[in-house]
């Protein structure tokens, strides 16, 4: 992979010399800019200029797609404790926002969810991708991404061209845009919270070197335990983020470098007690333990002790949680060169760090231990914690609510999820037949590293809020031990095959994709089309028993050096290293979009497009029938990717004091994957249409912007589970609404931003229904003199009880099941100063 990675590097480099060179003596133009529009008939200089999935830089309203854009002092006032809190103000896009700060689950107008993270969703930074494949198996995208002062909006684009101007983004594209410092001064602020721990300095910083040169930099650090009582400090950590300008008479170079190093919790499943009836259930919360504010990790619980990706004895810490360490360069120029505008993007980065979750696997009550927890006549004692080695007399009352839980505690290494993007165009607009006819070729080049380790361990656990939870070890009825430090096994021990998803993945994801489109824009009209080749390599290697053909998972090992193998030591999980399973496979496919846009008046235009794109599956479908384990060939070329058709029309309003925008969509998907929690392969057809809006209303101090998304979806046809066939996917509501009406003078803005979601199915076979739910979150700025700021925040100011995911299909009989809720009411104050 070196040698490629040279060769990209080299790209940018190619381009900027002889480009400077010419620029030295072009002539200053109008439409030079950086972000520069198709020239038009009309030139207002307060238009809206928007970047993201598009061939160049248009006014909304002259572009056949539908958009939209979050700018940071709007973002500041949401509340929004992470990314995902903040890209669910975006209409047409869900998020499960309830993880914490990465690992959160994205999908846009109905495209299905699965599993984690954002199949079928890029989420970009500055224009090119984080990771190439937004879904990586336990490290998703937005783990390596951080919302900050650097951040100068947001864009998003839903279908339309996305699917060709992106790799791997047929439903959209989220990007994250840095500030550059053509706007000089900063900010510095420090919060914290009033009800929580979290402490959190930010700052930024932008200036003009010369007439010519002009850099930002900014960043931030934090601390604190966070919105749930865990017990340790799981917040740690900031970023740092730099970029240089050089201005030239026709164009631009600008350098830009990156360091992360941020550990946040990854909150999952807790148990909920469920009552009522699937139509109508009753989610309540165990005693000493509260859905909205505890988790199952806890200070008790700090170190995961298992074999490592080279069968070596490890030990982890839990307050890792997920770390993300990246150190990415790039380099990004612009030039008009004889006519022609041609922009590149270069961006390397080195990714690596880690996850790690405390995952219910089951639940049970004490009254009644399962064979594996001693069974009838078998004891529960406290492996650690104050109480260690004290016998639970009655396990039945045990903390008041009598629950133990079967955990799975796993540690997922990304020894290297390093990735190189390039994208190079070139635009030309031409004078045709009255009208202006833009031109643009370009290609795009990728490479990506997936090399992971998972590693699982099981133990048992008390379910005791407040950070307090202890392991608990296990006595059959005659006296022998069933844990060791409440550890059942060093591996996944759940399943009955050892060694079942201890696995290690090492390959590499090379991508090529040549694309170009034409647009033609006469009078109100524009009309075009664009095309992509997406050719994709695969090479490299898998290793796990679970690939069969005779592999051992199970090897023993005496973790305490007493001398002697216990039970849970002879439970342990080994990768076998001697027999990797080879990838290598090579895919291509075509995505296309086109479409019309109609500006009927300066104010209003209306569009419809129809588009075509994929995404390709990376190592969701490795370990499954997709791929040869024998050879690494794909079984069925068509293996490789999903597809997704859109057809989607609409009308764009904007006025001086109000905007409404409304799209319908119509979107036919295929999805291979791992369906989330429960491992199960599916290989599926869906369908989903709807509509979204999104508005917004000014007068004089009063402004209130929203949004409202409804998606009708269907499992069309499921070829390994045809039970499903017609239902409507799990976690699908009909309607997803969010609304931010605010008040703002000179000396203050007060307002609040509700999000919103109505009911939807826990799971696909569409039994038992999650309530729907609306989170207030308000805010209050009070400015008491120029350029000081004062900012109280309450996120979920009426501490609502609401479900992002159920693991159960029905209502349990004895009431006990497991869920991810919404963090509780939490309340932060900052302190901000603009300079």
């Amino acid at each position: 992979m070196n040698k490629h990675l040279l060769l990209v590097a080299a790209a940018p480099l190619a381009l900027i010399v002889p480009a400077a060179a010419a620029a030295a003596h072009a002539p200053m133009n109008a439409d030079s800019a950086p972000t520069a529009d198709e020239p038009t008939e009309s030139q207002a200089p307060a238009r809206e200029v928007f970047t993201t999935g598009v061939a160049k830089g248009r006014d909304p309203l002259d572009s056949a797609t539908s958009t939209s854009v979050l700018k940071a002092d709007e973002i500041e006032k949401l509340g929004a404790r992470s990314l995902a809190e903040v890209l669910r103000n975006i209409p047409g896009i869900r998020t499960e926002s309830s993880t914490g700060d990465g690992n959160s689950n994205y999908t846009i107008r109905g495209l299905p969810l699965a599993s984690g993270g954002s199949k079928f969703m890029q989420i970009e930074e500055d224009g090119l991708p984080v990771l190439e494949f937004g879904d990586i198996f336990n490290l998703a995208s937005d783990i390596f991404i951080r919302y900050d002062f650097n951040v100068g909006q947001i864009e998003a684009i839903r279908g339309g061209s996305a699917s060709s101007f992106a790799s791997n983004s047929p439903g959209g594209v989220i990007n994250l845009i840095s500030k550059t410092g053509d706007v000089e001064g900063g900010a510095i602020a420090v919060s914290t919270g009033l009800d929580y721990d979290h402490k959190r300095i930010d700052f930024d910083y932008g200036m003009k070197l010369s007439d010519t040169l002009r850099m930002h930099i900014g960043g931030y650090y934090r601390s604190g335990e966070g919105p749930r009582d865990i017990g340790f400090n799981a917040f740690k950590g900031g970023q740092l983020k730099f970029n240089v300008t050089k201005d030239f008479a026709s164009g631009y170079v600008r350098l830009h470098a990156k360091w992360l190093d941020d550990r946040s919790p990854q909150y999952v499943p807790v148990p909920v007690k469920i009552t009522g009836t699937n139509d109508n259930p009753d989610y309540a919360s165990f005693a000493n333990f509260d859905v909205r504010r505890d988790s199952m990790l806890s200070s008790n619980i700090n170190t995961l002790v298992t074999r490592d990706g080279a069968n070596n004895p490890a030990a982890y810490n839990t307050s890792d949680g997920m770390h993300a360490l990246v150190k990415a360069v790039g380099l990004e120029s612009q030039f008009d060169v004889a006519g022609w505008t041609i922009t590149e993007r270069f961006r390397y980065s080195d990714i690596s760090g880690s996850t790690l979750r405390n995952q219910i696997y089951s639940l049970f009550s004490g009254a009644a231990l399962p064979a594996p927890a001693g069974g009838a006549g078998g004891t529960l004692s406290y492996a650690n914690g104050p109480n260690a080695g004290t016998v639970i007399a009655n396990p039945a009352t045990l903390n008041g609510n009598g629950i133990v839980g079967n955990m799975l505690l796993v540690r997922v290494n990304a020894n290297a999820l390093d990735n190189v993007s390039n994208d190079l165009r070139a635009s030309r607009v031409w004078e045709v037949g009255g009208g202006k006819l833009t031109t643009t070729a370009g290609v795009y080049k990728s490479l990506q590293t997936i090399d992971t380790t998972w590693l699982y361990t099981n133990t048992f656990q008390e379910v005791l809020g407040g950070g307090r939870a202890a392991l608990l070890n296990a006595t059959s009825a005659t006296g022998t031990p069933l844990t060791q430090d409440g550890y059942a096994a060093f591996g996944l021990n759940v399943t009955g095959a050892p060694g079942v998803y201890r696995r290690a993945y090492d390959v590499d994801y090379n991508v090529t994709a040549p694309y170009g489109s034409l647009n033609f824009h006469i009078g109100p009209v524009a009309i075009g089309g664009s095309v992509r080749y997406d050719i994709g390599k695969v090479r490299g290697r898998i290793f796990g028993s679970d690939l069969g053909g005779g592999r051992v998972g199970a090897s023993p090992f005496d973790f305490n050096n007493d001398g002697v193998i216990s039970p849970a030591e002879g439970r342990t999980d080994a990768l076998p290293l001697t027999r990797p399973a080879p990838v290598n496979y090579d895919y291509d496919y075509v995505s296309y979009s086109t479409g019309i846009n109609w500006r009927l008046a300066e104010p209003l235009a209306v569009f419809v497009r129809y588009s075509k794109g994929a995404r390709a599956g990376a190592d969701k479908i490795l370990f499954t029938r997709s791929v040869s384990t024998t050879d690494g060939s794909l079984v069925e070329p068509g293996a490789a990717y999903d597809t997704v058709t859109q057809l989607e029309g609409g009308f764009k309003y904007r006025a001086a004091n109000a905007t409404l925008n409304v799209t319908g969509f119509l979107a036919d998907t295929t999805d291979r994957n791992i369906q989330g929690g429960t491992g199960l392969e599916i290989l599926r057809d869906y369908r989903a249409y709807g509509a979204e809006v999104e508005a917004s209303y000014r007068t004089g101090p009063f402004s209130v912007t929203g949004g409202l998304t409804y998606t009708s979806a269907e499992i069309r046809s499921d070829s390994l589970n045809p039970a499903v066939n017609g239902n409507t996917p799990r976690h699908q509501p009909d309607f997803i609404y969010q609304v931010t009406p605010q008040y703002q003078s000179e000396l203050a803005t007060v307002g609040f931003n509700l999000v919103g979601t109505t009911s939807s199915y826990a799971q696909d076979t569409n039994g038992l229904k999650m309530p729907g739910f609306a989170v207030v979150n308000a805010f209050l700025q009070f400015r008491p003199v120029d350029r000081v700021q004062l900012m109280l925040n309450a996120n979920n100011l009426f501490d609502t009880l609401g479900f992002y995911d159920i693991a159960q299909s029905a209502v349990p009989a004895n009431g006990i099941g497991w869920g991810r809720a919404v963090n509780g009411r939490t309340v932060s104050t900052s302190l901000r100063f603009d300079f």
